[in-house]
């Protein structure tokens, strides 16, 4: 054991302001140093972490700041020697933040590689807008540039305020005009619920753990190439990320995990047998991604009759949108109506035993498509999701004609849930990667009501209740 006396640690996590200085803490003092040290000192110059990485007045990889840690790091970039000062500084015992537990000196090194990815692509948005004020405190965190979050303020303001820095607008697409930003010559990123969201629904007024940034376009809009289209479409994709996205891909299957949390287990859905059985998912009618990624659907109707038309003789069961079912959104179909074309319409039961037993899911551009790729389900997509046109699925809507590459589920899920969004620990509040916050989601069992949420549920009863009277009235 390295009996030298402790020594100011170069490898540190950011001082993220909301989160205590015990949760944060990633070693545990001093320890023994990396077996192989010139591969440690590749690992720590690739990642650039180590030092004051988030202050861009004292980061020694720009050049900034001094100590031992400035003169660590000029060494790594082909200084003067510093080894055994990098000995020293990298001799300690790891410890995972998220569990308290024992890590690896790799282990830490991606962790700070993902603070530093996310807290520079922070950098440079002046204001954020069209945020609801219930997920504002969660977007702060998201939106952390090493030193502060962004304001919150009207549209309006945002744009000035970018517009006389130089800056970007961070937007919540649905809320904003269309185009933002576009006529004002500001940029946008653009923020969106992650792909593994939280534990209960966005409309129940619950907090995301997870975000997407995207500078481009959200990733929902086919009009042009978003960041996650981008990366989908030129990513290597080595085989140690491909690995990891099997595992997490195995993870969600076996966890029951989707975009809102573990379902759990429950009975499976009452079909008939030697049917072929048909899934169809519906959205909110809406919704941004059904305006723009829906290839002109203009509604559930529309979607349930374009479904019959492809499976004649299935029997189609239409599994409305759990917003517009709890009364929350729009786009509620009367039943008689989706039986016009479904043989069956299924607004309670869970959905994942839904898709493990469907013989196929037919989607319009809903997030179940990529869940049942995830499970290996066949799925017919309608419209253009982020997920079509590599290959993956059916795609009966038009194609998008970038997307060329062909693509393996674990290459999609490497992208999509690993590389493109962030994630929240919903434990510790401290940004982590997705395997950190699946595993949270997945020992979840019930969640706790705040008033807002109680609030939402009652106001979307009382929905529920009056569509129900006028479809009486109307029959």
């Amino acid at each position: 054991m390295n009996t030298r006396p402790d020594v100011v640690p170069f490898l540190i996590a950011p001082p993220f302001p909301w989160v205590a200085a015990a949760d944060r803490r990633i070693d545990d003092g001093p320890g023994e140093p990396p077996a192989d040290l010139d591969a440690a000192a590749a690992l720590v110059r690739a990642a650039r972490v180590g030092g004051a990485f988030w202050d861009l007045d004292n980061d020694p990889w720009t050049g900034k700041g001094g100590g031992e840690a400035a003169a660590i790091v000029a060494w790594l970039l082909g200084g003067p020697d510093a080894r055994a000062a990098f000995a020293r500084a990298v001799s300690r015992r790891w410890r995972d933040p998220f569990g308290g537990g024992g890590a690896t000196f790799e282990d830490m090194v991606a962790l700070l590689a993902l603070w530093r990815g996310q807290v520079e692509a922070s950098r440079g948005i002046a204001a954020a807008a069209g945020m609801a004020w219930w997920k504002r405190e969660a977007m702060g965190r998201f939106l952390w540039d090493g030193r502060d979050s962004p304001p919150f303020v009207s549209e309006v303001e945002a744009l000035r305020v970018a517009g006389e820095r130089g800056q970007r607008v961070a937007a919540w697409p649905s809320r904003v005009a269309r185009d933002y930003g576009a006529g004002a010559g500001v940029p946008v990123t653009w923020v969106e619920d992650g792909f593994l969201r939280s534990a209960g629904l966005g409309a129940d007024c619950r907090a995301p753990q997870s975000v997407s940034l995207d500078a481009r376009r959200p990733a929902f809009d086919p009009r042009g190439a978003s960041d996650l289209e981008s990366l989908l479409a030129t990513h290597p994709f080595p085989a140690d990320l491909l690995a990891r996205a099997a595992a997490l891909r195995e993870r969600l299957v076996a966890a029951r995990l989707g975009k809102y949390g573990s379902e759990g287990e429950g009975p499976g859905p009452a079909w008939p047998a030697g049917r072929r059985v048909v899934l169809a998912v519906g959205q909110v009618s809406d919704d941004l991604s059904v305006e723009l990624g829906g290839a002109g659907v203009t509604g559930m109707a529309e979607f349930l009759r374009r479904v019959r038309d492809a499976e004649p003789d299935a029997h189609i069961v239409y599994r409305p949108h759990p917003d517009v079912a709890a009364g929350h959104r729009a786009g509620r179909l009367a039943k008689a109506d989706a039986l016009r074309h479904a043989d069956a319409v299924a607004e309670g039961g869970l959905l994942t035993p839904m898709l493990d037993r469907a013989d196929a899911v037919h989607v319009l551009s809903s997030l179940t498509g990529f869940e049942a790729l995830l499970r290996g389900r066949p799925v017919t997509v309608h419209g253009q999701p982020f997920y079509a046109g590599w290959g993956l699925a059916r795609d009966l809507g038009p194609p998008i004609a970038r997307r060329t590459r062909r693509l393996s589920v674990d290459q999609l899920v490497a992208g999509a849930l690993i590389l493109y969004p962030r994630y929240l620990d919903p434990v510790t509040g401290v940004p982590c990667p997705v395997e950190v916050l699946a595993g949270r989601l997945a020992a979840t069992r019930g969640v706790r009501d705040t008033w807002l949420t109680a609030a939402r549920r009652a106001q979307g009863r009382a929905r529920r209740t009056v569509a129900a009277v006028r479809e009486r009235v109307r029959g």
